[in-house]
């Protein structure tokens, strides 16, 4: 069997090129005799890894010096208590909460300080992002939390809210370089790789200077110190030197391939193609609002659980695999990150106009 079309949410489709790359590299890279997976993370061959990795993250986001980088372990869901153990110097945060992964974070932060959901879209299922332009921000907070493209139901802040001067902070995990971003408008953004950058097992977080506190309360474990991490270059303990080295590659697929410019045009290409179908089909509808629709995560149904069953297994017979939705929700998700071929949106829905003409 040969490659199929992956809609999987994460773990997700890499660049064909970049597996190639690692396939060659695997058994000796670049001469050494050994895999990536092999060399100690002490090795100049290893430190040339993760240098080249980071100075190519920034060209791409045009990361400005007083912000760091880190490559950490645990994925986004361990950032949920690393961001209040670190930045909540009040103890006081106001979090958005717009899907499943924002409330897990709000949820986690309570355990650490004053935490307080400003807005939401539970109301309507998380198919909206509210109006972020005047919320009840507090004078004291000391951050205001996103989670800026929601994996589940498929929905995007295509604004970012008004924080009233406050620090934001945002996950990223789904968008993921899949559009220009101006950094300088983050106190910090971050992200599970395994959705739209790399294998999983790794989030990388991108912080400013000034943000990162020089000593925090006694009980902090020191694994969880942003300090600890900047100090000792993301190798405090062996990092996950595997996702570093693929990071790295799709960093290199990215940068030959025109940027994040190039990325947001292939991607709103590719997007459109799915929900002019959706929008004008009688049998499958999306579930979001389409203002607040992602170009990433496309949410969809039939309205008919049978229906939406005998659609994932007859998807996958003909080659189109993960395409049911998240447990918590059912029906169908189309995940269409930047290795996501434009063939393979074409090809699918192709497929659905067949299976809607049968089904009718």
């Amino acid at each position: 069997m040969g490659r199929i079309y992956n809609f999987s949410a994460g773990p997700a489709v890499l660049p064909e090129e970049v597996l190639q790359q690692a396939a060659a590299d695997m058994m000796d890279y670049h001469g050494c005799g050994m895999s990536v997976m092999e060399m100690s993370h002490r090795s100049k061959m290893f430190q040339d890894i993760i240098d080249e990795a980071e100075k190519d993250l920034r060209t791409l986001m045009n990361i400005p010096d007083n912000y760091k980088v880190l490559f950490l372990q645990g994925g986004a869901s361990l950032q949920f208590a690393m961001i209040p153990l670190n930045l909540m110097k009040n103890k006081k945060a106001d979090y958005i909460v717009t899907g499943q992964w924002a409330k897990k974070a709000y949820q986690e932060a309570k355990k650490y300080g004053d935490v307080v959901a400003v807005a939401s879209s539970a109301d309507k299922t998380f198919s909206y992002i509210p109006d972020c332009s005047d919320l009840p921000i507090r004078e004291d907070a000391d951050y205001v939390y996103i989670c800026e493209n929601n994996t589940i139901y498929g929905t995007k802040f295509h604004t970012l809210p008004n924080t009233k001067g406050k620090d934001l902070i945002s996950d990223v995990s789904s968008c993921f370089l899949s559009e220009p971003v101006d950094v300088t408008k983050y106190g910090m953004i971050y992200g599970g790789v395994q959705k739209n950058v790399g294998p999983a097992g790794l989030v990388i977080a991108i912080i400013r200077e000034d943000l990162i506190p020089e000593t925090v309360d006694d009980t902090v474990p020191t694994m969880m110190q942003y300090k600890i991490h900047v100090d000792n270059g993301s190798m405090y303990n062996t990092p996950n030197c595997w996702a570093i080295y693929i990071c790295g590659l799709v960093f290199k697929w990215l940068l030959k391939n025109g940027g994040l410019e190039a990325m947001q045009k292939r991607n709103i290409e590719k997007a459109k193609i799915l929900y002019d179908f959706l929008d004008q089909s009688k049998l499958f509808k999306g579930t979001v609002e389409p203002a607040s629709r992602s170009l990433m995560n496309v949410p969809f149904v039939t309205g008919n659980e049978e229906l939406d069953a005998k659609f994932v297994k007859e998807a996958k017979a003909a080659g189109f695999e993960n395409l049911k939705g998240h447990r918590s929700v059912g029906g169908m998700r189309a995940s269409i990150y930047n290795a996501m071929p434009k063939a393979g949106v074409e090809a699918l829905v192709a497929f659905m106009k067949k299976f809607e003409e049968e089904n009718a």
